[in-house]
């Protein structure tokens, strides 16, 4: 299967549009924790265990790996994912944007090194930057669109031709950059007008959707604009508000609780 397919076969067999994002900081984690070999591997051991019957797919922020010396952590739960939960997607969140040559690794490291199914993408260098991820035609590739941070306007609503800057990138993830029909788009939920906007425009794309839960995004509102015309086609991604619901020993029930808990509230106003 490619990166569409895997991602709508899970989001099927779960009846789920929740992604959990495997953002573990080492100064957070439950103190049970404390000494192990691999302390960021065992917690997300642990809420994989806890919620993979009640997600679409997993997205692990790479900076989280990368800034505490845990890449090889990382490998392990991508690893473990594809070996407990074979079914579900991993998308890295990298948001890797460079010349060339440097995506062409960029690209190597998200799809060979970590065997990831899609990877974050930024387009702000345009499309010779975006090529060596979209050439593996069975991986995805989630560009940045109508990010959820607060001044993410200062660029992305910049008028041009009388367009705003992330109505471009839309436009061109759906006629010029989607030609293995593997591209996706980031639009955040805390941007309800504008996801609703971007769905007019790109009515089969999938949508990674940041932004729910600690960030404030409306559940209801992201769905009502934001599925596909088969009441699909989205990653409602929810990070901290369910991989630390629960701070206790107790830690991966609490988490497989909130993600089925935001799996039926999504699934109520579908």
């Amino acid at each position: 299967m490619n990166f569409y397919e895997k991602l709508k076969h899970a989001a099927q067999l779960n009846r789920s549009l929740v992604c959990v994002g495997l953002d573990p900081d080492l100064k957070k984690l439950p103190a049970c924790l404390a000494g192990k070999k691999n302390p960021i591997f065992e917690f997300n051991k642990a809420i994989i265990d806890a919620t993979r019957d009640w997600v679409c797919c997993y997205k692990p922020q790479i900076a989280y790996y990368a800034g505490q010396g845990a890449e090889a952590e990382l490998k392990m739960t991508i690893d473990y994912i594809r070996e407990q939960a074979p079914l579900v997607p991993v998308i890295l969140d990298a948001k890797r944007g460079d010349i060339g040559s440097t995506a062409e690794m960029y690209a190597r490291e998200a799809f060979e090194q970590y065997n990831a199914d899609a990877v974050t993408v930024n387009p702000y260098m345009g499309f010779d930057t975006l090529k060596p991820f979209l050439d593996y035609a069975d991986r995805g590739v989630v560009i940045l669109c109508r990010t959820s941070n607060p001044n993410s306007g200062d660029l992305q609503n910049l008028m041009c031709d009388g367009k705003m800057v992330y109505e471009h990138v839309a436009e061109l993830a759906r006629d010029k950059w989607n030609y293995n029909r593997n591209v996706a788009l980031v639009i955040g939920a805390t941007y309800p007008e504008e996801l609703r906007h971007v769905r007019e425009l790109c009515p089969e794309l999938p949508f990674l959707v940041p932004g729910v839960g600690a960030q404030g995004g409306d559940v209801e509102k992201v769905v009502r604009y934001g599925c596909d015309a088969a009441g699909g086609g989205l990653a409602i991604n929810s990070s901290r508000g369910i991989i630390y619901a629960d701070k206790s020993e107790a830690f991966g029930a609490g988490a497989g609780r909130a993600a089925r808990e935001l799996r039926d509230l999504v699934n109520s106003f579908r």
